[in-house]
């Protein structure tokens, strides 16, 4: 077996969170062959296993039980098609923000508006991760996964996937799929998505319209509202964006008509950060962790917090908002265990 095992191994690098957390055992995946020999291991231990890319969507507990397998598989590989169109298959070890920034290098379109969004590749899909204007599902061709039911490998295409709002089959199969590659259908041709307002008006005045400067604009509107995990821990945006029916937006509306919304079919989409921003939670500290002060729906740890306080803390706004404004809060990042 190739894998190797360490005992007692600190995590506080591997959660964005950054907080204080052992492993009991941790592990390293950086093949396919590395995952049929964690099988084996788990058919001979049957011992829990937690994977993990980055630790940019989860919250951890100090003590971690069982195995925790970081995905490091790498690999870029490009297929010119018709129409200018490419095909792009990266590893789910490959770091997102990087690998976007690589694609634009070599003249390849599509991904830019997700810049700056912290994690691996493997962990876009589970979360459909979206944002000004664009969810990852609107590129993904199909994903590579090793099946633990089934003990093989294979390709699940983009419908398969069931993706939806920040959800996938993945986020509700999490014991059964372990992503391995994640195939892309790009282009070399530009068609700059600038739905949101902000991003429009965060282009430089002058400057064309392109993938490089949504790239870029993207990249200053997230450092200017979203904390740098390296230098205060965070898990991104915290809380989902609530769906709510037309009759139910209408009467918040009427009550408060600063409400920021989107349509969403026949529903809106609140914006779940002016909901907490609006009961004053925006800046908020106790212990050792808070909300944000620039961005109400980002919960941050100010260096000695833990996962108890963010879950008191989460479970606070939510009571909050649900009893000013009868919206449930859906929480984002993955508790564990």
């Amino acid at each position: 077996m190739s894998l190797l095992f360490f005992s007692d191994h600190p995590l506080r690098g591997l959660n964005t969170f950054g907080f204080e957390a052992y492993a009991q055992c941790f592990t390293r995946i950086e093949s396919k062959d590395d995952v049929i020999s964690l099988h084996q291991y788990l058919d001979e231990h049957r011992v829990p296993l937690l994977l993990i890319g980055g630790g940019s969507n989860l919250v951890l507990g100090p003590k971690v039980p069982g195995i925790v397998a970081q995905v490091l598989i790498a690999e870029m590989a490009l297929e010119e098609l018709a129409a200018d169109r490419v095909r792009v298959t990266l590893g789910a070890g490959e770091a997102w923000h990087a690998s976007i920034e690589r694609l634009l290098d070599q003249g390849i379109y599509g991904l830019e508006n997700l810049a700056l969004i912290p994690g691996c590749v493997g962990a876009a899909p589970v979360q459909n991760i979206g944002a000004y204007g664009v969810e990852v599902k609107d590129r993904i061709e199909a994903v590579e996964v090793y099946d633990w039911q089934q003990r093989r490998f294979y390709w699940l295409d983009n419908a398969e996937c069931r993706f939806a709002y920040r959800d996938s089959i993945f986020k509700h199969h999490a014991d059964r799929y372990l992503i391995t590659r994640v195939r892309f259908l790009l282009s070399r041709l530009p068609n700059c998505v600038l739905s949101y307002k902000p991003l429009r008006e965060a282009i430089e005045p002058g400057r064309e319209h392109n993938p490089r400067a949504i790239f870029n604009a993207v990249c200053r509107i997230r450092r200017a509202k979203l904390p740098d995990p390296d230098l205060l821990g965070n898990a991104g945006s915290f809380f989902k964006n609530p769906i709510v029916s037309a009759a139910q937006y209408e009467a918040l509306k009427q009550k408060y008509p600063d409400m920021v919304a989107y349509p969403e079919g026949s529903a809106f989409k609140l914006a779940a950060g002016w909901l907490i921003d609006r009961r004053g939670w925006k800046g908020y500290r106790r212990d050792g962790v808070g909300v944000h002060e620039h961005q109400a729906l980002v919960l941050v740890n100010h260096g000695d917090g833990c996962r108890q306080q963010i879950e008191t803390l989460a479970q606070q706004i939510r009571n909050d908002v649900m009893e000013q404004f009868g919206v449930q809060l859906e929480v984002e990042p993955r508790f564990y265990p």
